[in-house]
């Protein structure tokens, strides 16, 4: 049911290069209850703006010019200047394809959304962000959300947690305790946040 949560202390970047689209965006946040919004016209206006907000919900158009939605996740997850790399993201675009929605996910998105955008889309959106909200993954090759959306039962080793990187390669027990202690403070530092700003 829309309504159910609070939203005027989310602070909300919402980055896209149409001003028709950031306009749209923020009236659908606005009539969510968000009264915090900040605009990005393309991906390094939104570097500058998380350096100077503290952001808790990044909305980002996939299509943008010089810095698109894929490369600004990615800055978000792994640079060593990104403000916080646990900040959940949304994307928007107009395509569906598979390779985009796959794309979106292994440059570490949150949620996925295509357009045009609703109300209730965005609404359900940001929901499962707080209330569903995955542990985060690191690998050799990718850092964000876990990507699996479903827990499913694997008779197996999770590789993903338990083999080391090379680089830790010799210490295989301490390398387990820090990816399951990243885990457990992304979930809680998530859950922390999101509950705190949309109180029921």
């Amino acid at each position: 049911m829309m309504g159910a949560y609070n939203f005027e202390r989310m602070t909300v970047l919402v980055v896209d290069d149409n001003r028709h689209m950031r306009v749209l965006v923020r009236t659908i946040l606005e009539s969510l209850g968000c009264r915090n919004i900040v605009e990005g016209k393309h991906g390094q206006d939104a570097m500058e703006k998380m350096t100077h907000y503290r952001i808790d919900l990044v909305i980002v158009d996939w299509n943008m010019e010089p810095m698109d939605g894929i490369q600004f996740s990615r800055w978000v997850r792994n640079s060593a200047d990104s403000p916080d790399p646990f900040t959940p993201i949304i994307m928007l675009t107009g395509h569906t394809e598979k390779e985009k929605v796959l794309g979106s996910r292994d440059a570490g998105v949150t949620e996925f959304m295509a357009k045009p955008v609703t109300a209730r889309a965005l609404y359900t959106r940001i929901v499962s962000i707080i209330e569903t909200p995955r542990p985060f993954i690191r690998t050799e090759h990718y850092f964000g959300p876990d990507r699996r959306r479903q827990i499913l039962p694997y008779p197996g080793e999770d590789r993903r947690v338990t083999t080391p990187t090379p680089a830790k390669a010799a210490a295989p027990k301490s390398s387990t305790t820090q990816l399951t202690k990243e885990k457990l403070d992304a979930l809680q530092k998530a859950q922390a946040r999101m509950k705190t700003m949309s109180n029921r």
